[in-house]
């Protein structure tokens, strides 16, 4: 009986050793790794790899999955296509180069994308691209260089030599359009992605770009991206539950860049958080592509500087809507603006709508100057005189901005406005345009006449424990609301040297503290 036990038992545990054997294996085999150097990938930095490490891709694929293994060296590439279930994973040391040889980046085109009024403004081209492609990730301690600059000139080199002519090259910038010069990354239409731990950038154009993706995670990225124009560090458009954490973007235009190319879709659910952001441009920014939408979006826990555009910048201007937009502990140094939100209509059909926005815990230095003047490549500076810019919330006539929340916010200005220098008085508000078609952005008004805030065009707007501070004197006063309805003022703070602080034009139902009243001023 004893001994019966005893097999019975044995056979149990062989069963059982059997079976974790066989879980065992079946997760080394959803896991096998596939070494480009086993396609005939060279280390070298100048065979170019792409049929190779293409291959390597291939196989992980056609296995049902696989991680595709960079090692250590450098292994220059044109395009390669990332599929289903694929991991390309780069060991300490491991560098993917991308080629400079602008033959080696074909224009994908991609079946099934919605069609979008600008199109052709949303190429195809990348190092590395993805499409209809689901379980895909990149991760390790590894580089992705795109070597954009070399890349961008060659491309320059070919459009004036007549080999490459560029239709809509720009001659007042000198520089190719964007749709000719490669991104770093595109993914288009893709689910569960995870993007974690490398250091990536240098493109001839966007880094990161996903549009119409899904289930997207951006982690632990240092990402430098300046070495040529339109080089945003990650760009998000149409995808829906998207988390970015961790990263510490360095970028010569927008740093984090939500974008709606797609009437009927939209971003929604969208995370951000725990980013170190540097821009020749903003550093988080909603637009300028602005079809769909936009909303769902959380924001918290961003440190900015020597940023030239807005710490936060929140567009309209193609029809979108915006709505329940959370920003939070924000604190940007030496940041030519900090607050833009802009509702505008480009195309002269129906204006989109921005409302339910909630900006809480914000703290901004703006500077006198410049601040990307050490910066090898420059956003251009506005042509016209102009003082310090404040923040702006500026809807259009007839279709206001609804619904925010400003509390706890800090600004410090640097002061030193000048009369001589661009002059709005206070009789004159109606000077400043509508600019209802024009490019969005914190300067696109010229001289404003407040120097904190300026709020126009907008409904239901709430200001609580709202503190500025000026370096210098300006002239010029804290607030001016203009056709806002149901303003709301609580513990606002602001150098007192001369009773007209608030500036009220068609204000309809306003509460402010008793003790702002003697510095409120009422324009007919």
């Amino acid at each position: 009986m004893l001994k019966i036990k005893l097999h019975v038992t044995a056979l149990i545990i062989t069963l059982f050793a059997s079976g974790c054997s066989c879980k065992a294996q079946n997760r080394t085999q959803s896991q096998k790794e596939f070494l480009i150097t086993n396609y005939g990938s060279k280390a070298d930095g100048k065979t170019l790899n792409t049929i190779a490490i293409q291959k390597a891709i291939d196989a992980a694929f056609n296995n049902k999955g696989g991680r595709v293994v960079f090692p250590k060296g450098t292994f220059l590439s044109g395009s390669i296509i990332l599929k289903s279930n694929v991991s390309l994973y780069f060991e300490e040391g491991a560098t993917l180069l991308g080629s400079t040889n602008p033959k080696d980046y074909p224009n994908m085109t991609f079946e099934g994308r919605p069609d979008s009024p600008k199109k052709d403004d949303n190429s195809q081209m990348a190092l590395i691209i993805a499409h209809k492609a689901s379980n895909i990730s990149l991760k390790g301690k590894g580089t992705i260089d795109g070597q954009g600059l070399k890349l961008a000139l060659n491309i320059d080199s070919l459009h004036h030599a007549g080999v490459a002519v560029d239709p809509k090259y720009s001659l007042r910038r000198s520089r190719p359009n964007e749709t000719m010069r490669p991104k770093l990354f595109r993914f288009s239409q893709c689910k569960k992605i995870t993007i974690e731990g490398l250091y990536a950038g240098e493109a001839s154009c966007w880094g990161l770009s996903f549009e119409l993706c899904h289930n997207l995670v951006l982690d632990n990225l240092k990402i430098v991206n300046r070495s040529y124009w339109n080089n945003d560090g990650i760009d998000i458009t149409d995808c829906k539950n998207v988390t970015v954490t961790n990263c510490d973007i360095n970028s010569a235009d927008d740093g984090i860049c939500l974008k709606s190319y797609y009437p009927g879709f939209y971003n929604d659910s969208v995370y951000i958080a725990n980013c170190t952001i540097r821009s020749s441009a903003s550093a988080i920014k909603f637009g300028t592509a602005s079809f769909g939408g936009f909303k769902n979006v959380t924001i918290k826990d961003i440190k900015v500087y020597d940023t030239f555009r807005s710490a936060v910048a929140i567009e309209s201007v193609d029809g979108a809507f915006i709505e329940n937009i959370e920003v939070s502990n924000i604190n940007a140094v030496n940041t030519g603006n900090a607050i833009f939100i802009r509702l505008g209509n480009r195309s002269g059909d129906k204006p989109g709508s921005i409302k339910n926005i909630s900006i809480r815990n914000i703290k901004v230095q703006v500077p006198f100057g410049r601040p990307d003047s050490n910066y090898d490549l420059r956003g251009p500076e506005v042509d016209f005189f102009h003082n310090p810019f404040p923040a702006s919330i500026v809807g259009l006539k007839g279709y206001n901005i609804e619904n925010v929340v400003l509390e706890n916010i800090e600004i410090n200005y640097p002061g030193r406005a000048s009369k001589g220098m661009a002059y709005i008085p206070l009789n004159r508000l109606n000077q400043v345009p509508e600019a209802a078609q024009d490019y969005p952005e914190f300067s696109m008004f010229g001289e404003l006449p407040a120097y904190g805030f300026y709020v126009r065009h907008a409904n239901a707007i709430t200001m609580k424990n709202i503190k500025l501070t000026l370096e210098n004197a300006d002239f010029r006063p804290a607030f001016v609301f203009d056709d806002v309805k149901d303003l709301r003022m609580e513990r606002i703070e602001f150098p007192k040297e001369n009773h007209k602080q608030l500036i009220f034009k068609d204000v309809k139902s306003s509460t402010t503290d008793n003790e702002l009243s003697v510095h409120k001023t009422e324009i007919k």
